[in-house]
């Protein structure tokens, strides 16, 4: 190999380095939320951790509501605006 094409794969192989790295670490998260997936479906989870996720369960709920309103109201928007760009 002669010397330009040392000096070109350098570079290369260090702006890869950190690409790995965060596709690992991705793969290393959700390989951790399977298996603690798999232990909660497992009951393997202890008091506190058991009352963290029903309590976590209420809060996506809550979320979920709050989402629909946001989507009706923006539902509505767009009836307005299309209503008024249609009458003006």
């Amino acid at each position: 190999m002669d010397k330009q094409s040392l000096a070109m794969l350098i570079p290369i192989v260090a702006m890869t380095i950190p690409i790995v790295a965060i596709i690992f670490n991705g793969l290393l998260k959700v390989a951790r939320m399977r298996l603690e997936e798999a232990r909660v479906r497992a009951g393997a989870l202890d008091g506190p951790t058991a009352g963290d996720v029903s309590v976590l369960r209420e809060e996506v709920g809550e979320v979920r509501r709050e989402l629909a309103e946001v989507q009706e109201r923006l539902d509505f928007a767009e009836r307005l605006l299309t209503r008024g760009r249609d009458g003006g």
